[in-house]
């Protein structure tokens, strides 16, 4: 089945690497969706896949990529919106 989450990413996760890695584990597992940075300096995603792929995915959000320091992780499950691939926003 399915799932959709909404991901909000704080800390040092702006100006390394961030959201390329994070497409880069999105393709990977086969999750789509995109993700973006905010204004905040944090990064926002919205990915979408298989339960399992979908959770492997949010652990690895926790931490980010080498250079990244994620200080908060909040998310939340929303309807799918079908995305047929992952991008940077």
């Amino acid at each position: 089945m399915i799932k959709h989450y909404n991901i909000h990413v704080f800390g040092r996760v702006q100006g390394v690497g961030f959201r390329y890695h994070t497409r880069m584990k999105a393709l990977e597992l086969k999750i789509t969706g995109f993700v973006q940075n905010n204004a905040d300096r944090s990064v926002y995603i919205e990915a979408e896949g298989e339960e399992s792929p979908l959770s492997e995915f949010l652990e690895w959000c926790r931490q980010g990529p080498q250079w990244a320091y994620v200080e908060k992780l909040n998310y939340s499950e929303s309807p799918s919106r079908h995305f047929t691939k992952f991008e940077i926003r």
